[in-house]
């Protein structure tokens, strides 16, 4: 198999649309949902309406940050490569990200909960979750990064699962309708017997204790949730309930490899919107960066933006390409991890370079440039640290177990 590095074009029409909606639906209200912090943005109920609409119409190819299942099989007889939903999804992402990211994160039926239900639900969970929109609670107060080490229990009582815990900083945790919680069967067997529960919300013994407030994406709510024995069905538990030692808790873990390459996405779509004002800022400043000449012929500031560039393009074609492994049925728990920590790191280097670039103007509010260096340092944090990303490609790269290398 090959990769071509081109977009596809039958994608091209859905990344479009999706850059015409991030433009003319998302930028217009940037501003104004990051001042009205846990204000719901009601523009966004239509956004979810079309997007509905297209899903039903098979047209969206995987439009917005709902996670994707990956495709049983390669067509019959083809030797070639498929470009699927996943690549489809992290392009969308991207483009709705130019707008705004905590807007594409508060979008109904669009949580990074439905990307752990795609990922881990077997067939009829698929069917019966479909339509809903998920938050995914993994951390806890003393849990951050290692997420083996979580504390929320579930206990099996009859047919109902019995979950006891607390999960903090939870997108969406408060309007979403379900909430994935990840906890443990037995905390003796360690990661083995971590699983992921879908829990509705109004589950009696679920409570939204409090609502965060954080320095970007604060359009999106982020909540703090209690569990107090708060009993779900048992067929709530995603995919298999048997405790495997020898497969760790790879079940639960391959929602990563879902979503990390979505964050990957959101950090790409922001560090591209603010290049291209950087770029337009620079112009109307007389600083024009000539694509023909080496950077060190150039003005300062010209040099840097074309190394921010650059920068960004590897961040945007490893997303890429962990987005195509899964379409084509390729381990890619490797370039998840690089995808995210190369775009988490470069996206906050980038709005952060833009903003200094552009001095008093990228400082103030008068454009975004501030605000989406205040979005983009959470793409580093969330779904994994960049410390940790780089602990799981080191791993993977010199074949250690997490307990060979800590």
């Amino acid at each position: 198999m090959s990769i071509n590095l081109d977009d596809p074009r039958k994608f091209r029409t859905l990344t479009g649309q999706a850059h015409q909606v991030a433009m003319n639906m998302l930028r217009p209200i940037s501003r104004k949902y990051d001042r009205a912090e846990h204000e719901y943005p009601q523009e966004l109920d239509m956004l979810a309406a079309m997007i509905d609409g297209l899903s039903e119409s098979g047209a969206n190819e995987g439009a917005g940050a709902a996670g994707v299942r990956r495709d049983a099989t390669t067509p019959s007889g083809e030797a070639g490569v498929q470009n699927g939903a996943n690549l489809a999804s992290v392009m969308s992402i991207a483009e709705m990200c130019w707008g705004d990211v905590g807007l594409l994160l508060s979008m109904p039926r669009q949580g990074l909960g439905n990307s752990a239900i795609a990922s881990v639900a077997d067939d009829e969970q698929a069917e019966r979750f479909a339509g809903v929109w998920a938050a995914m609670a993994i951390t806890e107060p003393g849990t951050g990064s290692d997420s083996a080490n979580i504390r929320t229990t579930a206990v099996l009582d009859g047919d109902e699962y019995v979950l006891d815990g607390e999960k903090i900083y939870v997108t969406s945790g408060d309007r979403a309708d379900h909430v994935v919680v990840w906890a443990t069967l037995d905390r003796s067997l360690g990661r083995a017997a971590i699983k992921s529960f879908v829990v509705p919300k109004g589950t009696p013994g679920m409570r939204v204790d409090r609502l965060e407030h954080k320095l970007g994406i604060r359009a999106s709510d982020t909540a703090t949730i209690t569990f107090e024995s708060c009993r779900v069905p048992k067929e709530n538990l995603l995919g298999s309930p048997e405790v495997d030692a020898q497969q760790g808790f790879a079940g639960a873990m391959a929602t990563f490899d879902n979503t990390r390459p979505l964050v990957a996405a959101m950090a790409v779509g922001c560090a591209k919107a603010a290049l291209d004002l950087t770029r337009d800022l620079l112009e109307r400043a007389g600083v024009v960066v000539d694509y023909d000449r080496p950077s060190l012929t150039q003005s300062a500031a010209a040099a840097k933006l074309l190394q921010l560039e650059a920068d960004w393009e590897g961040a945007r074609l490893l997303m890429l390409q962990a987005a195509w492994m899964a379409d084509n049925r390729r381990p890619n728990s490797l370039e998840a991890s690089m995808a995210k920590a190369k775009a988490g790191r470069v996206g906050s280097d980038i709005t952060l370079s833009c903003v200094e670039l552009c001095g008093s103007i990228g400082y103030s509010e008068s454009e975004l440039l501030e605000k989406w260096s205040r979005d983009s340092k959470i793409l580093d944090i969330f779904e994994g640290t960049q410390q940790i990303q780089q602990l799981i490609v080191a791993r993977r790269v010199l074949g250690l177990s997490s307990a060979e290398l800590r």
